[in-house]
């Protein structure tokens, strides 16, 4: 998330009531998670193992929970909670304010564009010209919808990222201060929902076609001219290369990249990265050939047991 103007060190550590070391008028342009964030950025951390991959990141401002060494041309905001505070600065910045309207006034329709009755369009979406919103569409604020764009009943644009924190009472949640981009010529079917970044942009690419009853998990990133069928569930910051398939029900690990033009097939479970243009199948995935050979020897044991006695 980038912030509407430029800060300085010293007003957001008044923000967050903390100490910080860097000049008063360092400056300060957003926050991101460590796998977006660019040099402006604020990026948090509250454990040890991560101490180092924050402070070499190309985050500028790092918010940590312990006063170590800064490095060269970066700066510190020192918090006994880092987690709590990147929180306290999402509500300061991206502040959840009510839209009384079914289409919230700051909303911006494209030309030719319908919206079918019972539609909730939030504050500050986009919505490009010739698109197509079914009854019964949600759409949170600040998402982006291109040209061109099918989106049938019942599916949830911009719920919050599956991102907490275990304290000894519960579960802290991140709050999510990103959006949703859905890019021209994109169809989503039925009851699908596609959660918006923490920070950043969960990202569907120009031409993908997705089936009912899809997930996307937040800060993923699917590319162009994708076919994903019904019920598959993907989870966060996964990166889907273009023209990638997945058929019924397949399920992703974190964190992965499947590779440009590959063929998942139904029933998968994607732990891994893959690479592209190869056909995929099983749990452990493997290419389907090989699993397919796997499942015939499988089937010989009893024999080969027999033979044995």
């Amino acid at each position: 998330m980038k912030f509407p103007k430029k800060h300085t060190l010293k007003e957001i550590a008044e923000i967050i009531g903390c100490q910080f070391i860097g000049g008063d008028d360092f400056p300060v342009y957003g926050m991101n998670e460590i796998h977006v964030v660019e040099p402006g950025d604020i990026v948090f951390v509250d454990h040890p193992k991560y101490y180092d991959k924050a402070l070499q990141s190309a985050a500028t401002i790092i918010l940590i929970n312990k006063e170590v060494a800064c490095p060269e041309g970066k700066a510190l905001l020192i918090s006994d909670d880092p987690f709590r505070d990147f929180n306290t600065l999402t509500k300061h910045f991206r502040p959840f304010v009510a839209a009384n309207a079914s289409i919230a006034p700051s909303a911006i329709i494209g030309k030719n564009t319908v919206i079918q009755p019972q539609c909730f369009i939030g504050n500050n979406v986009t919505i490009g010209d010739n698109c197509l919103l079914h009854a019964n569409v949600i759409v949170y604020d600040n998402a982006v919808i291109g040209d061109n764009v099918i989106i049938h009943s019942g599916t949830v644009l911009g719920a919050d990222a599956f991102y907490y924190k275990k304290r000894p009472d519960g579960f802290d949640q991140l709050l999510s201060c990103g959006r949703v981009v859905i890019e021209d010529n994109v169809g989503i079917g039925a009851l699908c929902t596609i959660d918006k970044g923490v920070t950043g942009d969960t990202t569907i690419g120009a031409g993908t076609k997705i089936d009912n009853q899809v997930h996307v998990g937040h800060d993923t990133i699917i590319g162009k001219k994708c076919l994903i069928a019904a019920q598959t569930g993907i989870a966060g910051c996964v990166v889907i290369e273009d023209e990638v398939t997945l058929w019924g029900q397949v399920g992703t690990t974190s964190g992965i990249t499947i590779g440009a033009k590959a063929v998942v097939l139904g029933q998968t479970g994607v732990s891994k990265s893959i690479a592209g243009g190869k056909t995929y199948f099983g749990t452990p995935i493997d290419e389907a050939r090989e699993k397919m050979k796997q499942f015939a020897y499988i089937k010989k044991i009893p024999e080969i047991l027999n033979q044995l006695k």
